[in-house]
């Protein structure tokens, strides 16, 4: 079954912008998250997603009550939840192959829901802005296509993407909200901000430059993050990348270089400085072939726990 708004499955033929005048209140709804001031989500209890990775738990979990991502322009932050079960996934999708991430998040999400009778399909869709290349606009269609293309019904509850989350300044657009956070306990969702984006925050960036698929990052049943291995060749360039200044690497390597947040390029260039320590991460970081496990400690904080003893 389809994508649906309302009970009312929603038209594709049709510009998104017919969308919202056919429904309001979706537009009002972003309005009202477009609005609130961005929380500033500590590392406890928090399980902070990269691009191109994916996490999903339920409200039993002991260690993770919040997923989050942020520095989101073109890209899209979706939240699929089970209202039945509680299931909740949230991934930061770039429109890389959106068709098949769409598929893993609805197989993630109802792995944990197939047992429960009652309940339904909610996405929540946040990100994007009106950009020169019209990148948003481009993935929102993708994501709605994605999603109607699904055997269940599936219900579109916040629509804030693209031309619901544009501000101009100075002709210049940019995005309202970068980055949302989820409580997996109450299923409220607000933007949000991370002074924390770890563990291994270089590691999992250098997988998704090297071109990875999504790839999910959570164990909700042993209630660890697990990450890699991960395997990647030599980055091409990297070291004439290194030499550039802060706007060659602004301009070549950001779908959007005049709306980017302040710190993108310094995450950039930490990121390709780890891909030249590790051209051969098999040797380096992985081999032993075996993921880098973490979990929740008494504080609430990731802790690298040894593989032998899970």
């Amino acid at each position: 079954m389809p994508l649906l708004v309302n009970g009312a499955r929603v038209d594709l033929a049709r510009p998104t912008g017919d969308m919202i005048r056919a429904h309001p209140h979706l537009e009002e709804k972003a309005k009202l998250l477009r609005s609130q001031p961005a929380q500033i989500v500590e590392p406890k209890g928090l399980l902070y997603v990269q691009q191109r990775e994916f996490a999903v738990t339920t409200p039993k979990d002991g260690s993770v009550s919040i997923l989050g991502s942020d520095d989101a322009t073109t890209c899209h932050i979706v939240v699929l939840r089970h209202t039945g079960s509680g299931a909740t996934c949230l991934t930061h999708c770039d429109g890389s192959d959106t068709e098949a991430e769409v598929s893993l998040i609805m197989s993630s999400v109802k792995s944990f829901s197939n047992s429960t009778g009652c309940g339904r399909l909610e996405v929540h869709l946040v990100g994007g802005f009106n950009d020169d290349r019209q990148l948003s606009q481009k993935l929102t269609n993708q994501l709605l296509r994605a999603f109607d293309l699904q055997p269940e019904d599936v219900h579109l509850v916040t629509f804030c993407v693209t031309e619901l989350n544009d501000r101009e300044e100075q002709d210049i657009h940019f995005p309202i909200i970068y980055g949302i956070a989820v409580n997996v306990k109450t299923a409220e969702i607000f933007p949000a901000t991370f002074p924390e984006k770890g563990p291994d925050e270089d590691l999992r960036s250098a997988h998704g430059l090297t071109g990875a698929p999504l790839t999910n990052i959570y164990d909700a049943k042993t209630e660890q993050l697990r990450i890699g291995p991960y395997f990647w060749g030599p980055f091409p360039h990297v070291d004439f990348w290194l030499k550039q200044d802060d706007a060659q690497i602004l301009q070549n390597l950001s779908t959007s270089p005049l709306a980017e947040p302040p710190h993108f390029v310094s995450h950039i260039r930490s990121t390709l400085t780890f891909l030249k320590e590790h051209p051969f991460p098999s040797r380096s970081l992985f081999p032993d072939r075996k993921p880098r496990i973490y979990k929740k400690n008494e504080e609430g904080l990731w802790e690298q726990v040894c593989s032998d003893k899970i």
